[in-house]
């Protein structure tokens, strides 16, 4: 266990079994922080596919969860960094993202999309804003929130 968090009912796992993991409930806690868009099997799915996950338990309750995907070597992005709001800010959501990115040390490249409105909780930890990074907006909103005014 990391001490950035030593709460002794905290369970901290790094790369579960992933057959264990209630996707229901993972997706009950991206509706409880109003991102909305998934699926229990695609959610799954992309944990699966991804190069290390995390999941932080209260006994066999779910609180904070977050994963890389990367490539093994050279990029790696942390994803889907969720805390329960109900547990925020009892430094889950930077023991989280402080473990992701130790596996990484070797890495050249390691970013994150944050949420709106995370970029002072990110700058805290040291991340830096990227001047070169580009999205293909998904649609109306991700354009209205993680883009620049032409």
């Amino acid at each position: 266990m990391n001490n950035l968090t030593e709460n002794p009912a905290y369970t901290y796992t790094i790369n579960p079994d992933l057959n264990s993991i209630d996707w229901d409930y993972v997706i009950s806690l991206f509706y409880k922080i109003e991102w909305k868009h998934r699926k229990a099997e695609e959610i799954a799915l992309a944990f699966k596919n991804s190069t290390t996950t995390i999941f932080v338990f209260e006994g066999d309750k779910i609180i904070a969860f977050g994963r890389v995907v990367g490539d093994g070597r050279y990029y790696a992005m942390l994803a889907d960094i969720v805390v329960d709001p109900d547990f925020q800010g009892q430094g889950l959501g930077k023991y989280l993202v402080t473990t992701l990115n130790s596996q990484l040390v070797d890495y050249h490249f390691v970013n994150l999309s944050a949420a709106p409105g995370a970029d002072r909780f990110y700058k805290s930890m040291g991340w830096k804003k990227q001047t070169t990074a580009f999205i293909w907006p998904q649609g109306p909103k991700q354009l209205r929130q993680h883009c620049e005014k032409d």
